[in-house]
């Protein structure tokens, strides 16, 4: 399928940006599908991996851009190559470990054999394809490979604008906000886990800046906090936070000010719940400044950033979509922590991450349970409407973009706005 294949006719009827109102077909169409795969995943940045994944030279993962199978990996000099991962000969795979270190990928049918930077090396009689056979010409189709703050994006669109341009200055200052839950080391990550949804990948893409949602979906996990932690949660009520439209389909929705910049405010008292955590980190010899620094970046940030098209920052972790057809998403949560931090600090963060991500917690079953009926809805009374039209009576001009009341669906309506214009390309 190529960028010039006919368009849906009408794109309004399946998103009335004045209105807000989405279609069903988003959600149920495979030939909507396969267009959204060629216009928006072929022809935008799209996230594939963090840097300390594959720390070191020769070291790589695999992921994804949309359909594409790709393999990530650091070249000898460092240098970090995107590729997607099917020989050139017989379409085969060159890598099915999911992680690990390497010199070189090799496929397994013929041998063929590239080198780091996905170039052809060597294969097997070569003389049989004559002598004007170029093996630079055969070499891992390669994609366009940018980082920010260890966030690594890749795009097959040769022309497109530069990562930063396209993130915007108010993105790169979120995930730099983001990023300071080192504690002052390193971001890393420290685990994962996935897990596949019958649902189309937009349902999820609603989900991260969907305050909305939270005291009805995650009442379980709210009735297992403590007071203090309780009261931080409730943001709801309390009122002061907002949604806002970053631009390029980006958002964020800021659900605990306070926990805007974890080096603000770094005087303040250890909360209770984390007294013990503190005593331990004192007790390996750090000082106590740098003590409270990591203690404040242990309980994570207090905002939601999400980016277009397939990755968000949310508190303290990362979610990652990945589409598989148009009624199955894989999704990947992304523990992170602190590289050379203390071990105690590294340690609670994975037992928070497992309280609410993890696959015995609270937060992502219920998520799922949610996703998964939103789409077996979709099958009845399919001329009826989806509504993200919530928060447009009182959303007003914020620094970057319309910005809305924290329950407020200013968040799908950027994304939507950003889908509409790659669809109608």
């Amino acid at each position: 399928m190529s960028l010039d294949m006919p368009k849906f006719s009408d794109l309004d009827a399946l998103y009335d940006e004045e209105n807000a109102l989405v279609g069903t077909a988003m959600y149920e169409d495979p030939d909507l599908f396969d267009e959204e795969m060629e216009k928006i995943f072929k022809n935008t940045w799209v996230w594939i991996a963090h840097e300390s994944e594959f720390p070191d030279k020769g070291s790589f993962k695999l992921s994804n851009v949309g359909l594409e199978p790709v393999i990530v990996v650091r070249d000898r000099k460092g240098k970090i190559h995107c590729m997607v991962n099917r020989c050139r000969h017989r379409a085969a795979t060159v890598c099915e470990v999911k992680k690990g270190k390497t010199s070189s990928f090799q496929c397994p049918y013929h041998g063929w054999g590239y080198g780091l930077d996905g170039s052809l090396r060597a294969l097997p009689y070569p003389e049989q394809y004559g002598d004007d056979f170029d093996k630079a010409q055969h070499g891992l189709l390669k994609l366009r490979t940018e980082s920010y703050n260890g966030m690594v994006f890749a795009t097959f669109k040769e022309d497109m604008e530069p990562l930063e341009e396209f993130l915007g200055e108010a993105v790169c200052r979120y995930i730099d906000l983001f990023m300071k839950q080192g504690g002052g080391f390193p971001v890393k990550v420290l685990g994962e886990h996935q897990f596949t949804v019958p649902m189309n990948w937009k349902v999820q893409l609603e989900n991260t800046t969907d305050a909305y949602h939270f005291p009805v979906v995650h009442k379980s996990f709210m009735q297992t906090l403590d007071g203090q932690t309780e009261e931080m949660f409730d943001f709801l009520d309390k009122g002061k936070g907002w949604v806002e439209d970053l631009g390029n389909g980006h958002s964020i929705m800021m659900m605990i000010p306070e926990l805007e910049d974890l080096d603000a405010n770094l005087g303040a008292p250890i909360p209770a719940r984390f007294e013990e955590l503190a005593q331990e980190i004192r007790d390996e010899g750090y000082p106590e400044d740098q003590v409270k620094k990591i203690v404040r970046a242990v309980g994570g940030a207090g905002f939601n950033l999400n980016l277009f098209p397939n990755v968000s920052f949310s508190l303290a972790f990362f979610r990652v979509l990945t589409p598989i057809s148009v009624e199955q998403t894989d999704i990947r949560h992304i523990a992170i922590g602190m590289d050379g931090g203390p071990d105690a600090a590294n340690q609670a963060r994975i037992r928070l991450h497992e309280h609410f991500q993890g696959p015995m917690g609270f937060g992502s079953p219920d998520d799922a349970e949610v996703w998964e009926r939103i789409q077996r809805g979709t099958k009845g009374g399919e001329d009826l409407k989806i509504l993200v039209n919530r928060g447009m009576v009182d959303e007003v001009d914020g620094p970057n973009g319309p910005r809305g009341h924290i329950s407020a669906e200013t968040g799908m309506r950027a994304a939507y706005k950003m889908w509409k214009g790659l669809m109608a390309q």
